[in-house]
């Protein structure tokens, strides 16, 4: 019995040894100062296919009826939670908007194409304020992550980080360094390996995603090695449970 205590005491010293050899470089978020970019910001650009709304507002609620397509045929007014037709953006980049007609919309922000359509309707309302919503804004997360899947993005607006926090951040198997973002770019998809240890991430272009990224969190060397067989504690205590009663078995014989 001495032995048998002696080597699960071996054991259990070997398992611990391996548990807490990880090194914070390893695991840590941004780390170092990394480059101060005040002026960072969310360029999400309107693209063919995107699903777009598109309210318009003004002090006289009737002057705005025109311009805005409601589902609900007989309203008289624009209230908040009247809900809008929507607009699919055409292979060649256009919508078709009330009054004023076809209006080129890809490579815009959603604030920049409020902009131009305020400028078309200024010949017909004062002081209009418009609002444009990317409706398709979402991303995938997969890989080694806690909760993997699919989000919609309400506000057209996410970080890498962000993205992350939604499917749950990552496990401690996935790959911190090695965090690819795949996005289509003018019909062809570029993948790119990001390094969220680095603080200089924030100023990578990846760093806010845009609609339809992909981010896959590859996993660690050792976890595809294991196969899942020692990657857990219950995996640890069933394997020194086994070798006690071996070692229980031999020394009572």
């Amino acid at each position: 019995m001495k032995l048998a205590a002696n080597s699960f005491i071996l054991l259990v010293t070997v398992m611990l040894s391996f548990s807490s050899c990880v090194s914070r470089r390893k695991i840590a978020y941004l780390q170092g100062e990394g480059e101060q970019n005040l002026d960072l910001e969310n360029n999400v650009k309107i693209k063919p296919d995107d699903v777009l709304t598109i309210r318009v507002s003004t002090e006289e609620p009737d002057a705005a009826i025109p311009f805005n397509l409601i589902k609900s045929a007989g309203q008289t007014g624009i209230p908040g939670n009247i809900e809008l037709e929507t607009y699919l953006v055409s292979n060649e980049g256009n919508i078709i908007f009330p009054v004023v007609g076809e209006i080129k919309v890809t490579n815009l922000t959603n604030i920049e194409l409020a902009e131009r359509i305020k400028t078309k309707i200024s010949d017909y309302v004062k002081d209009a304020i418009v609002n444009v919503r990317i409706l398709n804004f979402k991303i995938s997360v997969l890989g080694e992550v806690n909760s993997p899947g699919t989000f919609v993005i309400e506000d057209d607006h996410i970080t890498l980080p962000q993205a992350l926090g939604l499917a749950g951040d990552m496990t401690i198997y996935g790959k911190r360094k090695n965090i690819l973002v795949a996005r289509q770019i003018k019909g062809k998809q570029v993948r790119k390996y990001v390094d969220l240890r680095d603080a200089d991430v924030v100023s990578s272009p990846y760093y806010y995603l845009q609609q339809n990224d992909i981010v896959y969190v590859e996993p660690v060397g050792a976890r595809r090695q294991s196969a899942s067989f020692l990657g857990t504690a219950s995996s640890y205590l069933s394997l020194a449970s086994v070798i006690i009663s071996t070692i229980v078995l031999i020394t009572n014989n």
